[in-house]
Parts: structure tokens; sequence; C-alpha cells
């Protein structure tokens, strides 16, 4: 019994770690496909139509299946599809957008703060009071952003890297908001679900968009955009999600958030050997910094 439950965890664990690694992997994918011309909105528009019909399987599954008897009231229908807009969609476009100005790695680094901001949120919104400890990984947080950020500015890889880290920090802040309104609803309606219907809200979303900004022009790109979009619609958006999930769901969330905390990490390796990326110890002590600052809020907000 003993090694059926300690095989469940590692396992839960290893889903964790691949999850994460393959997340990471999605801003160095975009860094390559924008070498192709391709605009921001049209390479999200591509991502969301690639992984739209896994998300549309799965939600039929369910609710034709394990879920056919506990339906969704309207009221968790709009809830869903609204936070499925907020995290995915508004989310997802400022990261791309943020992207074509900053680092994978330093993007990734910014993202991996949404933790942070989730505490913020809940103490201005929800008048949740903040500890000692919590302010203290807050505030480290911060610096080890501000350390990488500063690194580099030092390499000067853009001329615009104060608003791609704001468009980041943005995505970042959405993704925050979608977590702290989703907590007791996916609860209720469960993961695979409230996932399903936020991914195709989102896709709604973006197509929309697309559609007013570019007209739906999609298929005058290079054939390398079209690859690189099913690529990261498969490897960094509809498997690792999977993964996360069971990992999640095995190993609980503050063990999720430990192992998960390889992404930033992992991100500038792969950015390191596909992009040649430059980074110094600077941007390394700065990620190591964040990374320890959201590993001890994850561990204090469980508590």
């Amino acid at each position: 019994m003993g090694n059926v439950k300690q095989s469940y965890l590692i396992s839960g664990t290893v889903f964790v770690l691949v999850g994460a690694i393959l997340y990471s992997s999605k801003a160095v994918m975009v860094k390559i496909a924008y070498q192709y011309d391709v605009d921001s909105t049209s390479l999200l528009t591509l991502r969301m139509l690639f992984s739209l019909p896994f998300y549309i399987v799965i939600l039929l599954w369910r609710v034709n299946g394990p879920d056919k008897h506990n339906p969704l009231v309207k009221k968790e229908w709009l809830l869903t599809i609204f936070l499925g807009i907020a995290g995915y969609h508004l989310a997802s476009y400022s990261d791309f957008v943020g992207l074509q100005y900053v680092s994978a790695g330093l993007e990734r680094l910014i993202l991996f703060t949404y933790p942070t901001m989730v505490v913020l949120i809940m103490a201005i919104f929800y008048k949740q009071k903040i500890n000692g400890i919590i302010w203290v990984a807050l505030i480290m947080t911060y610096i080890g952003i501000g350390i990488a950020f500063l690194d580099r500015v030092a390499i000067q890889e853009s001329d615009n890297l104060l608003k791609g880290a704001f468009y980041v920090f943005l995505a970042a802040f959405f993704y925050a908001f979608y977590v702290v309104g989703c907590g007791q609803l996916v609860k209720k309606i469960g993961t695979l679900r409230f996932t399903s219907i936020g991914m195709i809200a989102a896709a709604c979303g973006i197509i929309l968009q697309h559609g007013i900004t570019h007209q739906w022009d999609l298929w005058q790109f290079q054939s390398h955009v079209y690859l690189i979009s099913l690529i990261i619609a498969l490897v960094a958006t509809v498997i690792p999600s999977f993964l996360v999930m069971e990992g999640i769901k095995r190993i609980g969330a503050t063990n999720a958030a430990i192992a998960g905390s390889v992404g930033p990490v992992s991100t500038i390796v792969l950015a390191f050997i596909f992009l040649e990326e430059q980074f110094g110890l600077m941007q390394l002590l700065g990620t190591l910094i964040v990374i320890l600052g959201v590993i001890i809020i994850s561990k204090n907000k469980e508590k």
C-alpha cells in the first residue's frame, strides 16, 4: 500500500515537472515564430485554433458522460466564460505582445510572480491579512525581478524593454485575477470542465479580436509559422495543462508550486540553447530570489 502511495506521489511530481518545462517552452517557441514576421495577435489566434478541438472534445465528453447528471447553471457558465477570457485570452494576449520586446527568460520570470499578485488582490479586495513572512517574501520577489531586469538592461537586448515588461506584468495580473476567481468555482464544476470552457471562451474571444483587427487574414504566413503554432498548441498548451492538473491532484497545490519552480530556470536554459539568449549571473541570482519568494508565499498561503 505504501509503495502504491509513493509511486502515486512520484508520478504526480513528474507530471508537474514535465508540465512546467513544457509550459516554459512556449516563450522560446513564440520568440522563434516572431522571426518569421508574424504578429502577436495572429500567432495567438493560430495557437487557439489548433488547441480548440481538443478542449471541445473534452468538454463534450464530460458534459455527456461523467458530468451528465451534474449540469452547470447559467451563473456558473457565465462566470467560467468570464474568467476564461481574463485568464486565457487577455493574459495570453498581453504575454504574446510582451514577448516581442523582452527575452524569453525574463518573460517567464515575470509571469512566475502571479502568486504574489494573488496575495495582494486578496488583501485589497477580500481584506485578507498579510503576515510578516509573506511581506518578506513579496519584497524578496520584486527585488529579484529588479535584479534580473537591470541585468537585461545591461545586456541591452531591446529598446522597448520597459514596455515589454509592462505587458508581461499585465499578463501575470490577469492570470492572478483568474486564479482568485476560480478558487471555489473549479471545485464545484471540476477541473476538466472549467479549463475546457475557459479555453473555448478565450479562443472565441481572440478569434473575434483577430476578425476585428486583422479581418481573419491568417493564411499568408510562411509554413514555419503554422508548424510552430501547432507545436505551441500541443506541446506548450494542451499537454501541460492536463499534466499539471493531474499533478496538482496527486501532490497538492503547494508541492506543485515547488516542483513548478523549475519553469523559469528551464526557460533560461532553453532560450540559451535555441535562441542564444545571453544571461548574466545577476539574472540567475534574481531568478533564484524570485523562486524562493514564490515558494515561501505558496507554502504560507496553504497554511
